[in-house]
C-alpha cells in the first residue's frame, strides 16, 4: 500500500460535489493561479504522508452525515499523485462511496495517461476548472497554457465520465464577453457536461498570503459582484446554445 502526501481533510464539504462530502486536500500543485486560495498546498514536499486506509478510516467516523455525498479529492492537484488517487478511489468504490475528483488537469499528458486512467476507472464525477479559454491568457493567469486542460476535458467526454465545469470570473482577466462566449461554445461540444459553476472572484485569501510571506498577485482587483457573475454565466450559456445550434446544423 502506497502513501500520498496530504495537506488536510474537511469533514463536511458542501461545495465540493453533490451532497455533503468528505474532502481530501492533496499536497502539491504545478500551477500558480493568481487567485489561488490554497497557496499552502503548492509545495510538493509539504503536508504529511497518509495511506488510503487511514483516510477512509477518518471518513468512516463521519459517514452517517455523508450518506447523500461521498468523498472528493481536491488540492493542490490530485492528478499529480494519480497512483495514490487510484488506490484511494478504488478502496472508496469497494465500500460504495461516491467519488469526485476536483482538478485543474495541468499535469495531464495525452501521450502518458495510463495511471490517470486507472484513477478515472473509479471516479464517478469530475469537477474541472477551466481557468481561461484562451491559451495565452491561461498561461498568464496560471503559468501554463490550457492545452492539457482541454485535452483532459475531451478525454473525459470520450470516457463518458460526468463532468462539472468550474470557471472563476475575475474582473479584467476572465470576464471578457468574447472569451466567455467562446468558453460556452467549447463546452457545447462536451456531451458529458452535467453542470456549470460560475464562481465570482474574491480576495479572502489575502491574509493567508501574508502569513506565508507571499505577494498577493491580484491585490488591486476588486471582488466580482453577484450581478456580474449572473451576467457572465448568461454569456457562457448563450455560447453553449450557439454551439449546440451549430452542431445540429452540421
Amino acid at each position: 500500500m502506497i502513501a500520498g502526501r496530504i495537506h488536510s481533510t474537511e469533514s463536511f464539504g458542501t461545495v465540493d460535489g453533490p451532497g455533503v462530502r468528505f474532502v481530501v486536500f492533496f499536497q502539491g500543485c504545478p500551477l500558480r493561479c493568481k487567485y489561488c486560495h490554497n497557496p499552502d498546498t503548492w509545495d510538493f514536499n509539504g503536508g504529511s504522508e497518509r495511506t488510503a486506509e487511514e483516510i477512509l478510516k477518518e471518513y468512516d467516523s463521519y459517514k452517517e452525515f455523508l450518506k447523500s455525498g461521498g468523498i472528493t479529492a481536491t488540492g493542490g492537484e490530485p492528478l499529480a499523485q494519480a497512483e495514490f488517487l487510484a488506490e484511494l478511489f478504488s478502496l472508496a468504490k469497494s465500500r460504495g462511496i461516491h467519488t469526485c475528483l476536483d482538478t485543474s488537469a495541468g499535469v495531464y499528458d495525452i501521450n502518458r495517461h495510463e495511471i490517470i486512467d486507472e484513477a478515472l476507472k473509479y471516479t464517478d464525477l469530475v469537477m474541472l476548472d477551466i481557468k481561461h479559454i484562451d491559451s495565452a491568457a491561461h498561461k498568464e493567469l496560471t503559468g501554463i497554457g490550457n492545452e492539457r486542460v482541454l485535452a483532459f476535458a475531451e478525454h473525459l467526454c470520450e470516457l463518458d465520465i460526468p463532468l462539472w465545469v468550474r470557471h472563476v470570473v475575475v474582473p479584467g482577466i476572465t470576464d471578457g464577453e468574447n472569451e466567455l462566449f467562446r468558453l460556452g461554445e467549447y463546452l457545447s461540444g462536451l456531451s458529458n457536461l452535467k453542470a456549470l459553476d460560475v464562481l465570482p472572484y474574491h480576495d479572502m485569501a489575502k491574509p493567508k498570503y501574508e502569513q506565508l510571506g507571499i505577494d498577493y498577485p491580484l491585490g488591486g482587483t476588486p471582488p466580482l459582484t453577484k450581478k456580474e457573475a449572473v451576467r457572465a454565466k448568461e454569456t457562457i450559456i448563450n455560447g453553449i446554445k450557439s454551439g449546440l445550434k451549430n452542431h445540429k446544423s452540421l
